[in-house]
């Protein structure tokens, strides 16, 4: 099949190309087709995870709702503070240190801004441990004990404000000194914890000896 160059010539010489080039660029557009979400419009329109968990934050619970109300008692009561209180004294016991203050009440004693039988979850011996200084001279009933305590557990915490009101009671009175002397209240119990020794396992236990 032969292909004659005239025809091949005429048909080259109908294209024409523009040797400029148009300034302006042209753009592409797309259009973005969104989707209608599938949710219910209820759940749309709920709030947020944060939202629910900081609301649920700011409800106070009748826990917290009666220490704030007990510190606020305590705080009405001592106006200054611990130490602007004239009846006042510090017991210690071990690691624990309790700064005690009297007043003329009804016999309720308060630690940390709680109720005493709470703090000390109730334990009979440590509650003991209190109340002795009160009862050796009769005035279970007549003060109200507020107590400051830090350091140690409850059991040295106990006896420290057990020290603590013993020395209280003689701001109130200096005849109060022999009954609470007879009963060994003023005396501070010196006994701590004897410290662990280099090669061994406590302050005293060694480890088991090995002939061979």
């Amino acid at each position: 099949m032969a292909i004659s160059l005239s025809s091949l010539t005429s048909s080259f010489s109908s294209l024409s190309f523009s040797s400029q080039i148009s300034p302006k660029s042209q753009t592409l557009q797309f259009s973005r087709t969104t989707k209608s979400s599938s949710y219910p419009p209820n759940l749309l329109k709920t709030p947020s995870l944060i939202t629910v968990a900081s609301a649920a934050a700011t409800v106070a619970t009748p826990v917290e709702s009666e220490k704030a109300s007990l510190e606020k008692l305590v705080k009405s009561r001592l106006p200054g503070g611990f130490a602007a209180q004239t009846i006042n004294g510090t017991g210690r016991r071990k690691c624990a240190i309790a700064r005690v203050v009297l007043q003329e009440g009804t016999g309720k004693v308060f630690i940390n801004y709680r109720d005493a039988k709470e703090y000390l979850q109730g334990n009979p011996l440590w509650l003991q441990y209190i109340k002795v200084p009160l009862v050796t001279l009769g005035y279970e009933t007549s003060y109200d004990v507020f107590v400051k305590a830090h350091g140690g557990g409850l059991s040295g915490q106990a006896q420290a404000i057990s020290l603590g009101i013993a020395r209280a009671l003689l701001k109130v009175s200096e005849n109060h000194r022999i009954p609470l002397r007879k009963e060994g209240l003023l005396t501070r119990d010196a006994r701590v914890v004897e410290r662990k020794k280099v090669g061994l396992k406590k302050a005293r236990k060694a480890p088991q000896f090995s002939k061979r």
